[in-house]
């Protein structure tokens, strides 16, 4: 296929147009500057302006922009920013998706879309929960309707947090836990819905490739865990103990809403969508996982 790609500079964006490359598709980027490689062409999404001839031959369309969540407390500024950062963009992709009539759109979107779910297993039937989190996956979602409506298959990749050899949350964690200084975040009871960095370009790839998923995907490892397991895993992957604890408060002064919705909040989500569809997972269990990302 001849794929569109649309944030492909960072952590997963580079990662899949390597895997699609290998696959022998024919990748093309968007970039927001002047072009400098045969493979990119330019966009602005503010202004709703896409390079002429963009999208010819274009068969399938992947949207990873975002502004990153963290770090840093989320001001009234730092939301709009957020939201407009992802909304603003699908909505122009989406539309020139159904202009176009490309076939497939694989959309970003993330697992606080369920809100704090406790200690409930939740899939992609599972409604909205509550918070900003979930306010912005469901404006992020309902960004594709266009590309939907104009007879696209459309993917709500909803990530977990994804465990990479370089880059990500494990950039952070990974130098502190060597230190001996890793520990559970508040009580450690939240669920941390992970996904190793090479299932989420492998289930990015299989939505991409088969026509039987559209909608909602949990792109999240089989085995969610707690934040108290995934602190100890992780010691153990770097052969360090951990046995400190990071005080809720603490958190929510540094971070304010941030700190509960990001580190405070769980979702034992699970990825019915993807299992049922037929793919196999190369790490089903976060040792597994992050033995391969340390």
């Amino acid at each position: 296929m001849r794929v569109l790609i649309a944030g492909s500079s960072g952590l997963i964006g580079s990662a899949l147009t390597a895997r699609l490359s290998e696959r022998g598709h024919d990748i093309r980027r968007l970039v927001r500057r002047e072009p400098r490689r045969p493979d990119e062409r330019r966009w602005d999404p503010p202004a709703g302006e896409i390079s002429p001839g963009t999208f010819d031959g274009v068969d399938a369309v992947v949207n990873l922009c975002g502004a990153p969540l963290l770090p840093g407390r989320w001001s009234g500024m730092r939301k709009q920013l957020l939201l407009d950062s992802r909304v603003e963009p699908t909505e122009v992709l989406a539309e020139a998706v159904a202009e176009h009539r490309v076939g497939v759109l694989v959309n970003a979107s993330a697992v606080g879309f369920y809100g704090d779910t406790g200690q409930s297993v939740v899939d992609e039937k599972t409604p909205a929960g509550q918070g900003f989190l979930a306010e912005l996956c469901t404006a992020w979602e309902a960004a594709t309707a266009s590309a939907r409506d104009g007879g696209a298959r459309v993917v709500l990749a909803r990530t977990g947090l994804v465990l990479a050899p370089k880059g990500g949350l494990l950039t952070v964690l990974r130098p502190l836990f060597r230190l001996g200084l890793g520990g559970r975040l508040g009580d450690g009871r939240q669920y941390q819905p992970w996904i190793a960095l090479d299932d989420e370009i492998g289930a990015l790839v299989y939505a991409l490739e088969h026509e039987t998923l559209a909608g909602p995907v949990n792109l999240t490892g089989p085995a969610p865990v707690t934040n108290t397991e995934f602190t100890r895993a992780l010691g153990r992957a770097v052969h360090r103990p951990a046995p400190w604890q990071v005080p809720a408060f603490a958190m929510r002064i540094a971070l304010g809403q941030a700190a509960e919705e990001m580190a405070l909040f769980g979702q034992r989500a699970l990825p019915r969508a993807l299992e049922e569809s037929g793919y196999e997972f190369r790490h089903r269990d976060v040792g597994s996982a992050l033995a391969a990302a340390t």
